[in-house]
């Protein structure tokens, strides 16, 4: 069956009961598209059960959020975002890991989630939602500006190679 006509989704909260679920998709995230994460993929292949099981339940903590895209009739993951809003760090609410099964892109998967975390965010009480992109992420670019984001001119070295670079994205909640 084409991807297309796989249509029914739904988006959801994960814990760490997810955590087998939530690897599944890590894994595939960082082979499909690895300058997009702050990890590579052989580092993640050698993290334990109990590894897994800690990094998913991060989303049960306070102003955490770890949403999941799912086929609703096989529960497999096709999408993923997570987004934290911790109030004693800088008071900003920040979206990362976001990730679309390259047959679920151009569709309204990624659309949907984002609508979820930056309601989620605007209702955590924060006036902007900000990310970090790879300088050379032209598609997750691309689609961060359609929906509204605009870069702040903040700047980082990129994690895995500093000779590289992160750019920070901004968008006003209201």
């Amino acid at each position: 069956m084409k991807a297309s006509e796989r249509s029914a989704y739904e988006i959801a909260p994960y814990g760490a009961s997810d955590w087998p679920r939530f690897r599944d998709i890590r894994l595939e995230m960082l082979a499909d598209t690895p300058l997009a994460f702050i990890e590579t993929l052989a580092s993640a292949r050698r993290h334990s059960d109990d590894d897994w099981r800690e990094r998913a339940a991060w989303a049960d903590e306070p102003h955490q959020l770890g949403l999941a895209a799912m086929l609703a009739d096989s529960g497999r993951w096709i999408a993923h975002a997570r987004c934290s809003s911790v109030p004693d760090l800088d008071q900003r609410a920040f979206i990362f890991s976001v990730y679309v099964a390259p047959a679920f892109r151009g569709r309204r998967v990624a659309d949907d989630l984002f609508d979820r975390v930056e309601r989620w965010a605007h209702e955590e009480g924060h006036p902007a939602l900000f990310l970090h992109v790879h300088e050379d992420n032209a598609r997750a670019i691309a689609f961060y500006r359609r929906r509204g984001y605009d870069f702040t001119g903040a700047r980082e070295p990129y994690a895995l190679d500093p000779a590289q670079t992160e750019l920070e994205m901004r968008l006003p909640l209201r």
